[in-house]
């Protein structure tokens, strides 16, 4: 059971310089220098720091990076929250870049072509899962060439990748709001897909982050009627802005009154500990609660079962495979829908690291990777 949680933990932070799906064809030019930041403990702070990335194999693409966005996972990452951390580490699974360099079997990609890369980018291709296209839930946890099922990662100017885990980025789109699509997007979208959200479905986003402001308009996108949970005044009036029919301040207690029975459904993007069965209290028959917030071990929510409504459903989900990501990026693009970004140059990444610990971003720091020296 350990291993299994290990890999599905670790996939969320699983980046960068993780190994080839199958093969490993030499490069004539060996291995990659990279320069990127890294925390070397889990205090947390990041420093400068020069490493190899694995030679490109002949299934490889060699991407200049040029754009990553700092997920709350990061942060849990960096500072070891989950317990699975190894250091140095270098945090970031929300990437976008350009091809530089392609391996000699590569036939999806050319040189010049812009790519997304997120927190999939190594399975074994073999399994059923993966043969589904959910490589997220690979059933052969795999490593990369350092024995490392979380990897060095997406702060930083170079990765090698292969192929089957790029996604195209569409002509014209802006590239500095598509690296959250790779993580925080995928981790709304698939889920809203699955519980086949239509017109006229009520549905809750807890949480009104990185995350809940893309279920937002991906729900609206749907035709579903949207109702925002969080903690504060300041986000009332984007809730609004963004489709949202209702926003409810779970700080004022009269807000709070009278939601039994409420939706069909409940997402929730939470990071940190709060009652699940809160919400679950306000789910119709058969409504479900889908769980993608992962808080830190030490702040984990758990559920009474004997207070949870009968004929209620609640689910934990992980992000979506290769196809579905390749899916939401279209689908994005084509809707207009991004998350609302940040940029900011490299050297400012302690501070933004900060304010997301402390929930202090609207809604999503981008980090420039051009910048780094």
């Amino acid at each position: 059971m350990k291993k299994i949680i290990l890999l599905i933990m670790g996939i969320i932070v699983i980046v960068g310089s993780a190994g080839a799906q199958q093969h490993n064809h030499s490069h004539s030019h060996g291995k990659v220098q990279a320069k990127g930041y890294a925390a070397m403990d889990d205090k947390g702070l990041l420093i400068p720091y020069e490493f190899e990335r694995r030679a490109v194999g002949g299934n490889d693409l060699l991407v200049e990076l040029e754009y990553c966005g700092i997920c709350h996972s990061d942060v849990h990452d960096v500072f070891n929250d989950w317990g699975i951390s190894s250091y140095p580490n270098i945090p970031g699974h929300e990437m976008i870049g350009k091809v530089v360099e392609t391996g000699k079997n590569v036939t999806l990609f050319k040189v010049g072509d812009h790519v997304g890369l997120g927190a999939v980018v190594i399975s074994c291709g073999e399994c059923e899962k993966c043969k589904a296209g959910e490589e997220q839930y690979c059933t052969n946890p795999q490593t990369d060439e350092h024995g490392n099922m979380v990897s060095v990662a997406g702060y930083s100017n170079k990765t090698v990748v292969n192929e089957h885990f790029a996604i195209r980025i569409p002509d014209g789109a802006p590239l500095e709001k598509l690296g959250p699509i790779m993580c925080a997007g995928i981790t709304v979208y698939s889920p809203l897909k699955a519980l086949n959200i239509k017109q006229g479905d009520k549905l809750a986003v807890a949480g009104f982050g990185g995350l809940g402001h893309l279920a937002v308009q991906y729900a609206k996108a749907f035709g579903a009627d949207v109702t925002v949970f969080d903690l504060t005044e300041d986000k009332r009036a984007l809730a609004a802005e963004l489709g949202a029919e209702r926003y409810i301040n779970v700080n004022n207690p009269t807000e709070m009154d009278n939601l039994g029975g409420s939706f069909d459904y409940i997402i929730s993007t939470i990071s940190s500990h709060y009652d699940v069965n809160q919400y679950l209290g306000m789910l119709k028959t058969h409504g479900e609660m889908v769980i993608v917030g992962l808080p830190a071990r030490s702040e984990a929510p758990s559920v009474n079962i004997l207070e949870m409504p009968f004929g209620t459903k609640i689910s934990k989900w992980l992000m979506g495979g290769i196809p579905q990501t390749q899916e939401v990026m279209d689908f994005s693009v084509r809707n207009g829908i991004y998350p609302m970004v940040e940029v900011i140059p490299v050297q400012q990444v302690n501070e933004a690291i900060k304010n997301v610990k402390e929930g202090k971003v609207h809604f999503r720091y981008v980090i420039d990777l051009k910048t780094i020296k």
